[in-house]
């Protein structure tokens, strides 16, 4: 095999990969925008969507850090006089 032809597949396979790449972030994209929309929903219909943030990143949790970390909030909340 000489030169050319190593350059030319490493190069195909380069250009495969950067278009997997950008195929990705643009699906990345679209669900961002999508996510948005329905956030946008959920606060016309009178929601507050800090707290829905909140509620997606704890079900996302494992229970054991979940549990430690409310019980150092806890903590600090207690130290502040806001328990």
């Amino acid at each position: 095999m000489d030169g050319s032809n190593v350059d030319a597949v490493t190069a195909a396979e380069l250009r495969a990969f950067i278009e997997r790449i950008e195929q990705l972030r643009a699906e990345a994209q679209d669900i961002k925008n999508a996510e948005k929309e329905v956030f946008a929903e959920a606060k016309g219909r009178g929601y507050m969507t800090r707290p829905i943030r909140t509620i997606i990143k704890r079900r996302a949790s494992q229970p054991d850090k979940l549990a430690e970390e409310e019980a150092v909030l806890e903590v600090y909340m207690a130290a502040l006089g806001m328990a």
